[in-house]
């Protein structure tokens, strides 16, 4: 039996992954258990990828610990009875916390592999043939893995702005952001979607005086109901979060004394302004990362966007050649590649490969959190497609009464939701949109009383029955 003209016999693993991300660890984990021999080629120290490094994980720590903080050092825990004086930050010991978790969990997914029987090798992985990954370590050895698939998992990068040069410094990527050794007096953040609201609220709550500055005419990024949207950004500026919106940065020029200039004008054309700030965040988005990885060799094309093209099983035009999470078509989410791994590895099993990307749901982890699945009213209008509007405001739920916590609503389409724990809710939606339950469904089960999911009852109620029992 000959894959590629080799005995197969001769292939040292059934399948080598490229890149330990959330979509590349899963899956070769995935693909041991399935009692495939499995390889994980990784380039950097540790395991993880952005999502446990520098993205998802330390971003999450430090908006928990920075929410914490500003509800101690505000007017919050007074108003609830808490009184507590002499609070201070130290933030070398948030930023240690933040670490530990990132350790705990990178190390946790190399005794994962140790357990599953996964091969980690690290090294730069590059493909030298339709069934060959070679791995190129620091040192510049090199290690040759002939493998019959190869599941290429090599995640994104932060997309560079044009003429303004990143030093992790002052002028920093969402990385830098979850390492600055000082509050900064005051912070300009280029990009009000996912990252910038999130790492723009961190610093806020921290003490900075945040400035987003967003081309786009809203925030929250692509997706994002219009209404949540704008409930969203009401919410944020109640906070102390200052936006600009509309609005296309020109460039940054560093002052003599270290602050900088940020040049903007309207995104449609006026007058330029010119605000200053002590550091710079850039967060425009992500690209994929697929440069250097020898894709050309075997005759893979990127396309107009720089991903890999991919069929419905996610093999490449090179059938031994697989792909999945930010590195092809979709939204650039850590359980979006995590379940494509899983289904992936599945499918070279002999199983069936299916999922519905209308139910991956998108998560905003600031306060209140933002969670949506499925399409936004804006995109139903586009399709022709009828709805009903189902709405229940967080004011008239009781548990978010007793909480004192109650900015917000769930909105059902398909199903959108802005409440505290958002993040937690919109799991029930992503449920009911899998197993095809209609908002009647949802709304005659019963929710414990008192609790925050009960807002998301109310809501299929109203859209259901055209009214809310409590609202």
């Amino acid at each position: 039996s000959l894959v590629s003209g080799v005995p197969l016999s001769d292939f040292d693993a059934d399948v080598t992954v490229v890149g330990s991300g959330p979509g590349g660890y899963v899956a070769a984990i995935k693909a041991a258990q399935l009692g495939f021999k499995t390889v994980c080629v990784e380039k950097n120290a540790t395991l993880g990828g952005t999502c446990l490094n520098v993205g998802c994980i330390p971003s999450k720590a430090l908006l928990n610990n920075s929410y914490l903080y500003h509800m101690a050092h505000g007017k919050d825990f007074e108003s609830r009875g808490i009184e507590i004086s002499g609070i201070s930050l130290n933030l070398e010991k948030m930023m240690a916390q933040k670490s530990g978790a990132v350790k705990a969990l990178t190390g946790g997914i190399a005794h994962l592999f140790k357990q599953n029987k996964v091969t980690h090798v690290n090294g730069f992985g590059r493909l030298t043939g339709k069934n060959q990954v070679t791995a190129t370590a620091a040192d510049g050895s090199e290690q040759v893995i002939n493998t019959k698939n190869i599941l290429l998992a090599t995640g994104s990068e932060v997309t560079p702005f044009p003429g303004i040069q990143i030093d992790e410094d002052t002028v920093v990527s969402s990385t830098g952001a979850l390492s600055l050794k000082r509050v900064p007096e005051e912070m300009i953040v280029i990009g009000a979607g996912v990252i910038g609201v999130e790492l723009g609220s961190v610093w806020q709550r921290l003490g900075s005086k945040v400035t987003a500055v967003e081309f786009l005419g809203h925030v929250g990024g692509v997706g994002i109901d219009m209404e949540i949207s704008k409930n969203f950004q009401r919410i944020l500026q109640k906070q102390g979060l200052k936006f600009k919106l509309g609005t296309k940065v020109l460039g940054a020029t560093k002052r003599p004394d270290g602050k900088i200039d940020v040049a903007m004008e309207a995104a449609a054309g006026g007058k330029n302004e010119t605000l200053t700030c002590d550091v710079l965040l850039v967060c425009i988005g992500r690209r994929p990362f697929t440069q250097n990885l020898g894709l050309e060799t075997i005759g893979i094309e990127l396309d107009n966007r720089g991903r890999i093209p991919v069929n419905g099983r996610f093999q490449t035009k090179v059938p031994s050649v697989y792909a999945i999470g930010d590195v092809i078509a979709g939204p650039m989410l850590a359980h979006k590649a995590e379940d494509e791994g899983i289904i992936c590895v599945e499918g070279m099993a002999g199983g069936a490969v299916h999922i519905d990307y209308n139910c991956v749901p998108s998560v905003i982890y600031t306060h209140p959190e933002v969670a949506w699945v499925g399409k936004s009213e804006e995109q139903l209008k586009d399709e022709g497609v009828p709805y009903k509007v189902g709405k229940f405001p967080f004011a008239a739920n009781s548990r978010a009464k007793t909480n004192a916590d109650t900015d917000g609503l769930v909105k059902i389409l398909t199903e959108t939701i802005v409440p505290a724990g958002a993040g937690e809710m919109i799991n029930e939606a992503a449920l009911a949109m899998e197993y095809g339950a209609s908002c009647e469904d949802v709304a005659r089960v019963c929710h414990a009383h008192p609790t925050v999911s009960e807002a998301f009852r109310e809501a299929n109620l109203a859209a259901s029955f055209g009214k809310a029992i409590n609202f």
